[in-house]
């Protein structure tokens, strides 16, 4: 057995839509060290796809501008990667929303961009690209797919963040059902739930990483490189018989957190 190659992605084409920032970046990252040929990025903010093409390099990052939150932006992705890849081994559905707002306040509009970004965008996009995710997995290798779901889909918080943590419970559901019908295309659907990373998503552990990690059982927030390890292994040979799964890299707190030790939780992925 050798352990280069089982966590390999050498010579493979990604596309991570949100890739420009956050737990998106991290991705990105993970992807070039284990050997991807290129990878793709979506955001609607150009210049700050532009900063992270220039961090990584224009021959191995390519960056697409797309407002996924509209039908028409997702099928605008989809058919330029069809432009310009004849196939797509990697796909991993990381741009997403939140919205928090008081029960009695909850806006209609924070609930539809909130459950369109997470839930809806992930399904569609993945549908627009099924041809592309077809031809990368005809070789030695099925494709994969990876939905960015998040512990706030697997238990409650605190947070009046309504739409959000129901979008990413039917984000770990939607995984299972796409999984069970790509499988038949040689396409393999998972999830990966983060907890505790620094990001404009989640601003405590951005801005009060050590707060944070008093309430995570591992004592510490989530690192760059734990959030590129989780996507290697499931994108490599490593993964390939992990279907519909959904990994959750949180330092413990969905799993081996024991009662009353959040009082003030860590935040959400």
């Amino acid at each position: 057995m050798d352990i280069q190659s089982l966590f390999s992605l050498e010579g493979r084409v990604a596309l991570v839509t949100g890739g420009s920032r956050g737990i998106g970046k991290m991705f990105v990252e993970g992807l070039l060290a284990a050997g991807c040929a290129r990878v793709y990025i979506s955001a609607r903010k150009v210049e700050q796809m532009q900063e992270t093409i220039d961090e990584f390099g224009a021959d191995k990052v390519i960056g697409i501008p797309a407002d996924l939150s509209q039908m028409d932006g997702i099928q605008s992705l989809a058919d330029e990667m069809a432009k310009r890849e004849d196939k797509l081994d990697i796909l991993i559905n990381n741009a997403g929303a939140a919205w928090g707002q008081p029960y009695l306040e909850f806006n209609e509009a924070g609930w539809h961009r909130t459950m369109d970004l997470n839930v809806k965008t992930p399904f569609f996009l993945t549908q627009k690209l099924h041809n592309l995710l077809v031809a990368g997995g005809k070789g030695d290798h099925p494709a994969k797919v990876i939905h960015v779901s998040s512990i706030d889909g697997q238990r409650i918080n605190p947070w009046e963040t309504y739409a959000y943590q129901a979008s990413k419970a039917g984000v770990i559901q939607l995984t299972r059902r796409m999984a069970a019908r790509l499988i038949q295309d040689n396409i393999v659907v998972t999830s990966i739930a983060p907890g505790a990373f620094a990001s404009e998503m989640n601003k405590a552990a951005k801005n009060a990483p050590d707060a944070s990690a008093s309430m995570i059982p591992a004592k510490r927030i989530g690192s760059p490189e734990d959030m590129a390890a989780a996507a290697i292994y499931l994108c490599s040979r490593a993964g390939d018989y992990v279907v519909g799964e959904t990994l959750t890299v949180d330092g413990g707190v969905v799993n081996a957190a024991l009662p009353g030790m959040f009082n003030d939780p860590a935040g959400h992925g």
